[in-house]
């Protein structure tokens, strides 16, 4: 399932060099940034759609984010996460165990909506956006690849909805061929989310196992 948290971090993902990039796509992703950044707290849905590297598809996995700068919750399934800015919780519900940890900078951004999205300002190429309907939405549909042979991504193309300035859609592939596409729906910017919404209640879940990793 940690594929899965780490496709969702991408939800908001959009990535580039400025050396390379389109100044018009830099200005959609600048917006969706900024939108992002100064929202108090934002709710979203989403599914998330995997195709392995030899061309088997899964069956798509929905959830929830729930995301207030640096801190979020992730809802899906069979696990849930969060993370308060420090502390991470990983509560995988099929062995009923929570992992707790204190990730680093790095590992955090593969999970973080607000660490993906700002990745756009470095590291990437960006080309001219281009007008598609996406989930019946007009939308700016920007492709990026990486300049460094390190990512892990091979290609990454995220629509971003004209009218809002959202993101839509994120399509990944990776260097080892595996693909996923996230379509979000029911983006809502207008919450106000207390802190305690991205701390694990252990008082919640008496009976789950807690596995200290810290």
């Amino acid at each position: 399932m940690k594929k899965y948290i780490f496709t969702l971090a991408a939800l908001l993902i959009a990535a580039f060099s400025f050396a390379q990039t389109s100044a018009e796509a830099k200005t959609i992703l600048d917006k969706a940034y900024s939108s992002y950044e100064n929202s108090k707290g934002i709710k979203m849905s989403f599914s998330v759609a995997t195709t392995d590297e030899n061309g088997t598809a899964y069956q798509a996995q929905k959830g929830t984010a729930l995301v207030k700068g640096n801190k979020f919750k992730i809802e899906m399934p069979t696990i849930d996460t969060w993370f308060d800015g420090k502390t991470q919780w990983v509560l995988m519900k099929d062995l009923n165990e929570v992992n707790i940890s204190n990730p680093s900078p790095e590992e955090i951004a593969s999970i973080s909506p607000l660490a993906l999205l700002s990745m756009y300002k470095t590291g990437y190429t960006l080309k001219n956006p281009v007008t598609k309907t996406v989930n019946g939405k007009s939308a700016s549909v920007i492709d990026m690849t990486p300049t460094m042979s390190k990512s892990d991504f091979n290609n990454i193309s995220v629509a971003i909805d004209k009218k809002t300035n959202t993101v839509l859609q994120v399509n990944l592939t990776m260097k080892n061929g595996m693909k996923n596409k996230i379509d979000i729906s029911d983006y809502n910017a207008n919450y106000n989310f207390p802190d305690t919404d991205f701390v694990f209640d252990k008082g919640k879940y008496p009976k789950v196992e807690i596995i200290d990793l810290r």
